[in-house]
């Protein structure tokens, strides 16, 4: 049995420094010192299994999952959907998808969300499911709203959602946020600005498909994720796995 070769290094250069004045909290949250490089381990290359068992078919149903019986989630309703690849190309299947949003007003179910906008009684902002054998996944939900942030005086949080993907190992895990084509306020967050290369920002929006539309019923928008790929592993003087 061959031992699977160790993931590529993080693009640094696609990724925002720790340090970004402009996004205030990156002040006190940034570290200190250097950062460390370690060599993959089995801690690092190993990571949680999860089966369809552990979940239920409605956590992918936002507009539903949380709301009473007869009701539903106010807003737009949206399909989210795409594909977990690695870098070369490759699906990633059974893996946990799972993301959290504010409501269609921009509020969050939060304690500590104090933002003017109405709470939806019949949405809790969080869902989760598995890829397929293909590594696509789909989500249904409503469109969250943007809200104000206490950056600078007048600064506005794009539409977006939280996404958390596992992957197969713990050092391949993901969180980024999704934003949707066409936000005027994508060029305008600090948090945007924060990432220095265009094509990675372009990355973070998916795009509106009307293929994948239900008429008179949910707009979607189409978003695959990039996660991190393994080299390839030598044996006998041959490439393997790719």
């Amino acid at each position: 049995m061959l031992k699977p070769g160790e993931f590529y290094q993080r693009n640094r250069e696609r990724h925002p420094p720790a340090l970004t004045r402009d996004y205030k909290t990156s002040v006190s949250r940034s570290p200190q010192y250097s950062l460390i490089s370690l060599q993959n381990s089995v801690s690092e290359t190993t990571g949680p299994v999860f089966g369809h068992n552990d979940l239920d078919p409605m956590d992918r149903d936002l507009i539903y999952n949380y709301a009473q019986p007869g009701e539903s989630a106010i807003g737009e309703r949206i399909i989210l959907h795409g594909r977990i690849l690695d870098e070369n190309a490759r699906p990633i299947p059974n893996t946990l998808v799972e993301i959290w949003q504010a409501n269609a007003g921009g509020r969050y179910r939060h304690k500590k969300d104090t933002y003017l906008a109405p709470i939806d009684p019949n949405f809790g902002g969080c869902g989760r499911t598995l890829t397929d054998e293909n590594g696509y996944y789909y989500f249904r939900t409503v469109k969250p709203g943007a809200y104000p942030w206490r950056n600078w005086v007048n600064n506005w949080r794009p539409a977006h959602i939280h996404m958390s993907i596992f992957g197969t190992a713990f050092c391949q895990r993901l969180i980024t946020q999704c934003y949707f084509e066409g936000d005027p306020l994508i060029p305008e967050c600090p948090i945007v600005k924060t990432i220095p290369d265009p094509g990675a920002i372009e990355q973070l929006i998916a795009k509106l498909d009307m293929n994948a539309t239900i008429p008179l019923d949910t707009i979607a928008y189409k978003f695959d994720v990039i996660l991190r790929g393994r080299r390839s592993t030598l044996f006998e003087n041959r490439l393997e796995g790719n």
